[in-house]
């Protein structure tokens, strides 16, 4: 537990019993993968998820301070693998944790009002989500279809090349944590590639 609790983010006063097998599993993957030590660093945990899919397995989603967001994923796809590997019934996917300010905020400073930043706005938060879930796919295209019922549904389109072997085998989960965590729905495409091109 000691152990388990130093890679769990300091403000996460009660951590869930989830919260501290993900811990330990980072730890236990640290142990055996040297090489992993010193891209993981310090990285910590503020909380983990488990959402249902309507696939074979459900998403259990780690979320990282954003302090650690670029440490994160120095070795995200490499900790991802060895996660699905300890918990093969779920697909691992991490989020960096962030904050949405309301439109009406003004935080007072001692020069003056300052309005909130346009990385708190609900679009801006949206779209980073959007980023982390394909993470390490690229986003190449997005375009969005309005359906006759007045309902809309967001096409993103990924860089084939990156999502190979990556995220191509779970979009269908990809599509229903961004549904879950944003209330939008989503729908993932990866362009085929031929061999041709490939090799070109």
């Amino acid at each position: 537990m000691a152990d388990a609790r130093r890679r769990i983010w300091a403000k996460n006063l009660e951590p869930s019993e989830l919260d501290i097998k993900i811990a330990q599993a980072l730890i236990d993957i640290e142990s055996t993968a040297p090489d992993l030590k010193t891209d993981m660093g310090d990285l910590q945990i503020a909380s983990t998820r488990e959402i249902e899919t309507t696939g074979d397995k459900n998403a259990l989603v780690i979320f990282i301070p954003y302090i650690f967001h670029k440490k994160a994923q120095r070795s995200q796809s490499r900790l991802i693998r060895e996660l699905e590997k300890k918990f093969s019934k779920y697909h691992v996917i991490f989020i960096t944790q962030r904050t949405i300010l309301p439109t009406n905020f003004v935080r007072y400073q001692k020069r003056g009002n300052s309005f909130r930043p346009r990385s708190r706005t609900l679009t801006a938060v949206h779209n980073a989500i959007l980023k982390d879930i394909a993470f390490p796919a690229g986003i190449t295209g997005k375009r969005i279809r309005y359906r006759l019922d007045g309902s809309k549904l967001l096409k993103v389109i990924l860089d084939p090349k990156e999502a190979k072997d990556t995220v191509d085998y779970k979009i269908n989960t990809l599509a229903a944590v961004y549904n879950k965590l944003t209330n939008k729905s989503v729908q993932f495409q990866i362009p085929i590639v031929n061999e041709a091109e490939t090799s070109a």
